[in-house]
């Protein structure tokens, strides 16, 4: 691979998309500082459990929250705020949900956002709020307001104010979710960076997950919350781990136009590069959460072509990657795909098993196992071979149409039931 003047290594060219790896996360947007501490939300150990992204000057800002009835204090708050389009900052706290906690629980929210915006010197209206944890605990506010000097004075605007913000979202992941991406537009330099948690309750629409984008491009709010939502719906709305929708999931980004960018508008030169940089930002992180899928040994992916639309392949994709046989299939490197067309047929979309044909793939080999309404005879020991390994994909084609969709997921092993189990204890 060649190397930019920055260093970093060249990860997608796609026409004239042109995406370089570079490092820092959400510090590498310029006029981006994060910071990360622990207050003791987490009971016992040392890991830190509040975290802190800040922006020296305003942002133009997009999310995109649960569809969850149950909302937890601080995705109200939050949705309020963005609708508005500008944030400056976002504090978030992980151990805890606050969520069904009543009055309490949404005084908290609104005291973070006062403290956070007390200590940057903003207005508390510019600061988004994010929580995630156990439900149904009160949030212990005392704590962070005890801790919220520190906090700010944790902030950096390097790759460790990056760390320790990343490290303070996380709660059972066992994986860092990271990227930070480079792409010219018009000559200049843009960046991208994210970072995002999620492990448990994960499922399309959205998941127990946070994830916070930055970008030192500029946009109108408008603009920005259109192109947010496509990102989404081609990434973090194609990851399933165990089918449960949680209370608290939201993806925010906030742009600050430090880059020098002109202000990118529908039509503007560049807009259509920034969007599929965006989408490759959100899809590296939605594949990180699914391979981190609580009890995971492995990450799933399930790639439907020839449906008769994109639509149909994805409710087909998700519906396979959802099915807890085919996930449990796919733990025991076993070969089982009457699952894969059991759990398509109950989909919903209408598709012809008769023109449909399944295949099994991994960096060990490919190997066909029904085609055109019929099963194919196959080695059951090479198809082992290929289920084995710690990344599988499933490739199903209709035969039909030209829709196309791929959505990750991860196998269902014994240690998921552990995890939760005990998880509040």
């Amino acid at each position: 691979m060649t190397k930019d003047g920055a260093g970093g290594k060249v990860v997608g060219v796609d026409g004239n998309l042109r995406l370089t790896d570079v490092s820092g996360g959400v510090c590498a947007p310029r006029g981006f500082s994060a910071g990360g501490i622990r207050c003791g939300i987490k009971e016992g150990g040392s890991k830190r459990d509040l975290a802190i992204v800040a922006s020296r000057v305003p942002c133009a800002a997009a999310g995109v929250f649960t569809t969850n009835l149950v909302k937890a204090a601080c995705v109200p708050l939050t949705q309020n705020r963005v609708v508005n389009g500008r944030i400056r900052a976002i504090v978030a706290n992980s151990g805890n949900a606050n969520a069904c906690t009543g009055e309490a629980g949404q005084a908290a929210a609104r005291r973070m956002a006062e403290l956070a915006a007390r200590e940057l010197g903003v207005d508390p209206g510019e600061v988004a709020v994010a929580s995630t944890g156990v439900i149904g605990v009160p949030l212990p506010i005392e704590k962070i307001e005890a801790s919220i000097g520190e906090l700010a004075r944790s902030l950096s605007s390097d790759e460790a104010g990056h760390s320790a913000a990343l490290e303070a979202i996380m709660t059972t992941d066992t994986r860092r979710k990271e990227a930070s991406v480079e792409v010219e537009i018009g000559g200049v330099p843009v960046r991208i960076g994210g970072m995002a948690k999620g492990s448990g309750m994960i499922h399309p629409n959205m998941a127990t997950m946070l994830c916070f984008l930055t970008t030192d491009a500029a946009f109108r709010p408008d603009t920005l919350d259109r192109l947010l939502r496509r990102a989404v719906a081609k990434s973090f709305n194609r990851v399933t781990v165990d089918g449960d929708t949680s209370t608290n999931d939201m993806v925010l980004i906030m742009a600050n136009g430090e880059s020098g960018v002109p202000v990118l508008d529908e039509g503007s030169e560049g807009i259509a590069v920034f969007a599929r940089a965006l989408e490759s930002v959100c899809e590296k992180l939605a594949r990180e959460i699914a391979r981190d899928g609580e009890g995971a040994s492995k990450l799933v992916t399930v790639e439907v072509s020839g449906a008769e639309s994109d639509a149909a392949a994805e409710r087909l994709a998700k519906s396979v990657a959802s099915s807890s046989l085919v996930k449990t299939a796919c733990f025991g490197a076993d070969a089982n795909w009457g699952r894969v067309l059991c759990a398509m047929g109950y989909s919903g979309v209408r598709f012809d098993p008769g023109r449909t044909g399944v295949r099994f793939k991994s960096d060990s080999g490919e190997i066909a196992v029904f085609s055109g309404g019929n099963p194919v005879p196959f080695d059951e020991a090479a198809a082992k071979k290929i289920l084995m390994r710690d990344e599988i994909c499933i490739l199903i084609d209709c035969g039909e149409g030209e829709g196309s969709a791929t959505v990750w997921g991860c196998d269902l092993t014994y240690d998921y039931v552990k995890i939760n189990g005990d998880y509040r204890s």
